[in-house]
């Protein structure tokens, strides 16, 4: 699978940001995705996670109620909404499947938080 994560930009505090994950390869349906973030000189963390089906999402604490993870498997595709944005949100955003994969990782998109 091949993942490409656009969408990311220059934001105010209290914005907002749609990302996207475009995902190449049949099996992208039955994987469990997720999103992910990497802030300058930290690790990359967890942010969100979406099954298969796109029934059931779990959430980071640090941004439960301000992000949503959505899926549309027939265009093979992961979406992450994320609004009230804070600058302690400024990262590289990626996606790769839940557990990850190595070879999935992308480029990532860069989204910053500042005014």
């Amino acid at each position: 699978v091949q993942l490409v994560e656009s969408g990311g930009g220059l934001v105010q505090p209290g914005g907002s940001l749609r990302l996207s994950c475009a995902a190449s390869g049949s099996i992208f349906s039955i994987l469990a995705m997720g999103w992910y973030r990497q802030a300058p000189g930290k690790q990359r963390q967890w942010v969100a996670t979406i099954m298969p089906t796109g029934g059931s999402t779990n959430y980071a604490d640090s941004v439960k109620v301000r992000f949503i993870i959505s899926r549309d498997n027939a265009k093979n595709t992961m979406y992450l909404q994320m609004n009230t944005l804070k600058p302690g949100d400024t990262a590289v955003y990626y996606c790769n499947s839940v557990p990850t994969d190595e070879g999935y990782w992308g480029q990532g998109t860069q989204v910053t938080v500042s005014s």
